[in-house]
């Protein structure tokens, strides 16, 4: 916890009238310091990994736009590979109750939802996960057979891929964004399974809107938790 190296950014433009003692001004600047900590853990990170095609990007939006009409503040970044289609997509993610001002990259995310079950075996997606984190897993396995390097919260495993066959039919690369949208309503509870429904059919007008209103759902029913 920093104490005198922030002393200069507190006392540079102060003008006092009486003398005030080191001491008293590194208890005070510690405990602003404390404060911001403490309001930083009520911003949730999520980080989302996928493929292009899936619809991590769009995904994220409608969550984030889901949260927005629950009276939330949400802030999305996307991260492109190489190449759009079938290339690594990665989403930041941040929800807070209170207007979000930071705009780096998550790097220590507190949730991660992974959207191909290829990556969920990848290293690199789990980097930085926090202690005590949750997941949100398109994986056939039973949640209770993911292993992790961290304790979790919670894990949440779907067969996204086999269900948007079922719905969209089958395709090379599965459409699977709107499926763990209803998973993540479901195990996470960051947005009510109904808030998610106005996002999808604005993104998706018509038949579209309504077959993937129906994944939403069949993602929010299949979803499998510990």
């Amino acid at each position: 916890m920093p104490s005198t190296p922030f002393l200069p950014l507190f006392m540079g433009p102060l003008t006092l009238k009486k003398p005030v003692k080191k001491a008293f001004l590194e208890e005070m600047i510690n405990i602003i310091y404390k404060l911001y900590q403490r309001g930083r853990f009520d911003m949730l990170e999520i980080r989302f990994h996928g493929m292009g095609g899936q619809g991590a990007v769009m995904g994220a939006l409608m969550l984030a736009e889901a949260a927005f009409s629950e009276g939330k503040y949400a802030q999305k970044i996307p991260v492109y590979g190489g190449m759009r289609r079938g290339g690594d997509v990665t989403v930041f993610l941040r929800l807070d109750d209170k207007p979000i001002r930071r705009t780096s990259g998550i790097y220590e995310p507190d949730a991660l939802v992974v959207l191909d079950p290829a990556l969920v075996k990848v290293d690199m997606v789990w980097k930085g996960l926090k202690e005590s984190g949750v997941v949100v897993l398109n994986d056939a396995r039973d949640p209770l057979e993911i292993e992790a390097d961290v304790k979790l919260s919670k894990v949440a495993t779907i067969d996204a891929s086999n269900i948007s066959a079922e719905i969209f039919g089958a395709r090379a690369i599965p459409i699977t964004n709107t499926i763990m949208m209803g998973a993540i309503a479901k195990s996470a509870g960051w947005v009510k399974l109904e808030s998610l429904f106005e996002p999808i059919m604005h993104t998706f007008p018509g038949r579209i809107g309504e077959l993937n209103v129906e994944a939403c759902k069949r993602g929010y029913d299949a979803v499998r938790e510990a």
